[in-house]
């Protein structure tokens, strides 16, 4: 028979967490009305008192330690919102191993042992769900796993920080340079005290590994996706990439072609007529392009207490409905290529091929474009565009180009020629364009 009630033991009640928490207390009874069963939360654990307090938990609920609430046989299902990688891998597999559905909104967890997780969840036929971990409140872990199984998915482009795009959208319409703009960020709560994890791309990239194995069906290691930040980009180069018809923008990017598959994180220069332009603020977006779907465009919030909460609530009542129905958990079809243990090859960054914009710091004396487009030319790269600004002041004068489609390794090759020149005063700024 079908158990009545559905227990939740959330482990972790910081903002995340006490968002879920809040959910479940303020909304049990529409909750558990479209379940068809009660939904309780039987227990929550954290480090500190204070936040069970604010949430209003009674010591029947609320306790320190969140061992006791994984092991309780009387708990269903756990929700982990402690975030990082341990205790929350060890608790995460102790409940999947006492059979227990887990919810999780950790994106660094996922990215660093998504497979032996996702492994652990199929040997013991018990479901993990992990929604909010991408993109926050918008759904995009579902879509990619279900609604467009049938499709091959032949590229994503990503928005998947907000604090990186809150930034970058500032810097756009102010003007303003980066550290005066991420100290507005993180006055209005858009970025931590310590942004590093964020501005330096590791965050999006954490994300950018989970929607790699939701579509290839395996996961890529970490530490073998290029990641680069935003702390290079200057106001100059946005007006300059505004010239040209673009925005810049950090850039999740995902090409699956088979065999091969590109994964990579940078900033990018985004044409205005394309989707991911028109991204601004602390929003994400992803979009999608499958081969029967054609092109699909996710968007919404990427982050805070109420949407992160909204996302993690789905994967509890999915968790829930199978509980009730007395079928196995669902988890991420990896398949064979997962239990195998085998992890998804990347194609190197020198094997990308895209367009660039370069900007080369130049005295300003006659010739030197024409030893610029020669060096590039002894590479096979040609230029689709140029400007050349006047000297503001007694400094180098700014040479822009924009270039046709080139190999990374010998757009690379050249520019170490280039900024080897006497010509050259400083070492050239090179965006990828999306």
């Amino acid at each position: 028979m079908a158990p009545e009630k559905i227990r939740v033991g959330l482990l972790g009640l910081g903002i995340v967490g006490g968002g879920v928490a809040r959910l479940l207390l303020d909304k049990k009874d529409r909750l558990s009305a479209y379940l068809g069963a009660e939904l309780v939360l039987a227990k929550a654990a954290d480090l500190e008192p204070a936040r069970a307090q604010e949430l209003g938990l009674d010591d029947s609920v609320f306790v320190d330690d969140a061992w006791p609430v994984v092991e309780d046989p009387e708990i269903d299902l756990i929700v982990e919102t402690v975030g990082g990688l341990e205790p929350a891998r060890s608790l995460v597999l102790a409940a999947l191993n006492h059979g227990k559905g887990v919810a999780t909104a950790n994106k660094a967890l996922l990215a660093s042992h998504g497979v032996e997780i996702f492994q652990a969840a199929r040997r013991h036929g018990v479901g993990i769900s992990f929604e909010a971990s991408v993109g926050g409140g918008i759904p995009l872990v579902r879509p990619l796993r279900d609604s467009l199984a049938a499709n091959r998915i032949n590229s994503c482009l990503g928005i998947l920080n907000g604090t990186c795009n809150f930034i970058l959208s500032r810097m756009t319409a102010a003007g303003e340079p980066f550290g005066k703009v991420l100290a507005e960020a993180q006055a209005k709560g858009y970025a931590e005290a310590d942004p590093t994890f964020d501005i330096e791309g590791t965050d999006t990239a954490h994300k950018l590994a989970i929607v790699a194995a939701l579509v290839t069906g395996a996961q890529p290691r970490l530490e073998a996706v290029p990641t680069e930040g935003i702390t290079g980009i200057t106001p100059l180069d946005i007006g300059y990439a505004g010239e040209f018809g673009f925005k810049i923008k950090l850039l999740a990017v995902l090409n699956n072609q088979g065999e091969r598959v590109e994964a990579r994180v940078h900033p990018a220069l985004v044409p205005h007529d394309h989707p991911l332009a028109s991204v601004d603020g602390a929003y994400n977006a992803l979009h999608i392009d499958g081969d029967w779907v054609g092109q699909v465009l996710l968007y919404g919030k990427g982050a805070g207490r109420r949407p992160t909460a909204s996302a993690v609530m789905g994967d509890v009542l999915e968790l829930a409905r199978d509980k009730l129905a007395g079928v196995p958990g669902r988890v991420p079809p990896l398949g064979t290529q997962a239990d195998a243990g085998r992890r998804l090859e990347l194609t190197p960054l020198d094997e990308a091929v895209c367009q660039y914009y370069c900007r080369f710091a130049a005295q300003d004396q006659p010739g030197v474009l024409a030893a610029i487009a020669r060096e590039l030319g002894e590479y096979g790269i040609s230029i689709e565009k140029v400007t050349q600004k006047g000297r503001q002041d007694q400094g180098p004068v700014a040479i822009v180009m924009l270039t046709h489609t080139a190999r990374e390794a010998s757009l690379r090759r050249a520019l170490k020629q280039i900024d080897a020149l006497p010509v050259i005063a400083e070492p050239t700024v090179v965006i990828r364009v999306a």
